[in-house]
């Protein structure tokens, strides 16, 4: 299997505490790989690291079966990156910034430019100048630059942040485009589970600066599994009823007033009559099933507990 990033045992030390520690990564050629974690877990550490932007304490990273050393220059014209806030000259305009991204890049397709603004929305920008732009303007246009060399790996830190929900349907839609038609292999970070759980072949879960999954995203839809969710303020007499009317053991008590029941057999609306028959107050019952949310959670507080 070809590999465009791999890491054995990256750490990365502060004033000797560890935010990055024995960290293993594995993403394929060609796919895209959602790198999720709490705020403060490490991801950003990481793709600085990749990036050769932050030096590692110790370990070893390859890219493209290479490994990155202090020299590695030329990798980085198979990059495109887009990580923590874009910065711009904020007196030019859109295509002034890319022309000059362009030419430190030694890349001098200039339809590249009209091509890339119109992949994220901002073909007719004109001359503005960038500091007029909003937030989520800026991020497009981080993009933008992130993707004009059409490079073979783009890795991208929280890339839809700013964007509204349209926004972030047309950059979704963008990725797994650069993804099936033209091959790229995709690194981003993302606090939008949802967003990621659509669009991401793997996941890769940091916790305290250590890989603590990593897995295909078929893997984890295989896992799912479909329940009923009650909420009574009657936690206690619901339970009883589920337990000893209807003969139901397979549920769990999540919070003080939420059940989830697991017994695919009884179906919702037994459940509630047999509830109302019993004096069970109910605030709310609904189906649901596992999501990666729910997955990424549970992965985070057994992370914790570890």
């Amino acid at each position: 299997m070809s590999y465009i990033i791999k890491t054995s045992r990256l750490t990365k030390a502060y004033e000797g505490k560890e935010i990055v520690s024995d960290f293993d990564m594995n993403v394929k050629k060609g796919e895209i790989y959602g790198f999720l974690g709490p705020n403060g877990a490490g991801k950003t550490s990481v793709m600085k690291m990749l990036m050769n932007l932050v030096k590692p304490t110790s370990g070893e990273i390859e890219l493209f079966d290479e490994p990155l050393t202090n020299t590695s220059y030329e990798v980085f014209r198979r990059i495109g990156s887009m990580i923590e806030y874009p910065v711009f000259y904020e007196k030019l305009s859109a295509k002034e910034n890319l022309d000059l991204h362009c030419e430190y890049m030694g890349y001098y397709n200039k339809n590249s430019i009209g091509e890339a603004l119109e992949m994220v929305g901002l073909k007719n920008i004109n001359e503005k100048p960038v500091k007029s732009f909003s937030l989520g303007m800026k991020q497009r246009l981080g993009i933008a630059r992130a993707i004009i060399t059409k490079p073979e790996l783009l890795i991208l830190d929280e890339p839809v942040n700013g964007l509204d929900p349209v926004g972030i349907k047309e950059i979704r839609n963008l990725f797994q485009m650069l993804s099936k038609e033209y091959g790229i292999t995709l690194l981003i970070s993302s606090h939008l589970l949802s967003e990621i759980e659509q669009i991401a072949n793997t996941i890769g879960v940091i916790s305290n600066g250590r890989l603590i999954e990593e897995v295909s995203m078929n893997y984890i839809k295989e896992q799912k599994t479909d329940y009923v969710q009650l909420v009574s303020k009657d936690h206690k007499k619901a339970c009883f009823v589920l337990e000893n009317i209807l003969n139901i053991s397979n549920f769990k008590v999540i919070a003080e007033d939420t059940i989830r029941i697991y017994e695919s057999e009884v179906s919702q609306t037994v459940i509630s009559k047999k509830l109302i028959e019993n004096n069970v107050g109910i605030e709310s019952i609904s189906k649901h099933n596992t999501s990666l949310e729910e997955y990424f959670l549970n992965l985070i507080q057994q992370g914790k507990a570890g």
